[in-house]
């Protein structure tokens, strides 16, 4: 049979990779689910896109000789977004999608639950390898399912060490830096408040993208904010700050 890792290129799946094969579980193909948020834009952090694309992926090749595949949905999040409700008693008819409602968010189906599901479909049979960490343990019980085998899980491997286990072998994106514990689409509407104060500071060609659509949806980006709240409470921040060294 077959071993198939699930790869983000965070963490915690390439130290499933790394212990794996250090522990003679060899994985014969990395899968990595792209996303888009408009055709040209990856969800990525732009270094992490970069680290994926022109490190990990030639190093995973070169040093373990594990190939990856890219898939990716035929639709990205802005297709989405601009779509158009046939009928909506809460929104009316005609109205756009908007942003991704918090339970049930139409995002992961879409960008890459139906995408994955495609590729099952001509997939041999294999074992799924899944990089969670031993104590997520919020993670661990949905994806302990037949077919599925999750190896920092059974060898005990926290997200602690998997930082430790990827530093070691020079394969830790530096979408890390300056703190950062978890990676994800930067758009994503369920990140911590911290994480869009730094991609407003960081990437603002970014941030002015989402507030374009922020103008658009009826659905506001979460459940009591709008994205323009969150931008007047980070610039009255600044703001506060400049005049607190004055």
């Amino acid at each position: 049979m077959k071993y198939i890792a699930s790869c983000s290129f965070g963490k915690d799946s390439l130290a499933a990779i790394i212990e794996c094969e250090r522990r003679g579980v060899y994985i014969d193909k990395a899968l990595y689910c792209r996303v888009m948020f408009d055709a040209e834009t990856s969800a990525e952090l732009p270094e992490h896109e970069e680290f994926i694309h022109c490190k990990a992926i030639p190093l995973l090749q070169s040093r373990y000789g594990i190939e990856t595949e890219i898939v990716q949905a035929d639709v990205s999040y802005c297709d989405c977004f601009w779509r158009r409700f046939k009928h909506s008693k809460k929104y009316g008819d005609g109205a756009i999608w908007g942003f991704p409602v918090m339970f049930g968010a139409w995002c992961n189906t879409y960008l890459k639950v139906n995408a994955l599901s495609e590729w099952a479909k001509t997939a041999d049979e294999h074992m799924q390898i899944l990089g969670i960490a031993a104590d997520e343990t919020r993670r661990i019980g949905h994806k302990t399912n037949q077919g599925k085998f999750l190896p920092l899980v059974e060898w005990g491997i926290t997200e602690a060490q998997c930082f430790e286990i990827c530093r070691r072998e020079n394969l830790l994106s530096p979408a890390y830096n300056k703190g950062r514990k978890r990676l994800g689409c930067w758009f994503c509407h369920n990140q911590r408040i911290s994480e869009l104060r730094r991609l407003r500071n960081e990437y603002p060609e970014l941030w002015a993208k989402m507030l374009v659509l922020d103008k658009a949806s009826l659905v506001t980006f979460t459940p009591d904010k709008t994205l323009a709240d969150f931008d007047r409470r980070f610039a009255e921040e600044e703001r506060q700050l400049s005049f607190d060294f004055r």
